[in-house]
């Protein structure tokens, strides 16, 4: 049984700040999911601002990355996908008030 916690992977992926907008991918609702099967294997499925965005693959790769400092997590995937398309709408209301949305 696997004792890696969804809050967990959740905390080191809010160390991750999208170096653009200075708030961190959780906050602006990036991620849409986590799973972790028995085995500690880590899904993260999330998206991007824009399907333009310059910094995708070092972005990816960061959110890759987070979830391994976390003992006992074995595999990482990270699935990037563009629906539903992000908007400002997903985003925390401290970055919603930042960025003027609200």
């Amino acid at each position: 049984m696997c004792k890696v916690t969804e809050k967990q992977v959740y905390d080191e992926l809010r160390t991750i700040i999208d170096p653009e907008v200075g708030f961190n991918l959780v906050e602006m609702g990036l991620i849409y999911n986590v799973a972790i099967d028995d085995d500690c294997n880590v899904k993260i499925t999330m998206t991007l601002s824009t399907r333009a965005c310059p910094l995708h693959q070092m972005i990816t790769q960061w959110v890759e990355d987070a979830p391994k400092r976390i003992d006992g997590v074995n595999n990482v995937e990270v699935e990037v996908v563009w629906d539903p398309e992000w908007n400002i709408s997903m985003a925390e209301d401290n970055v919603k008030q930042a960025l003027g949305a609200l």
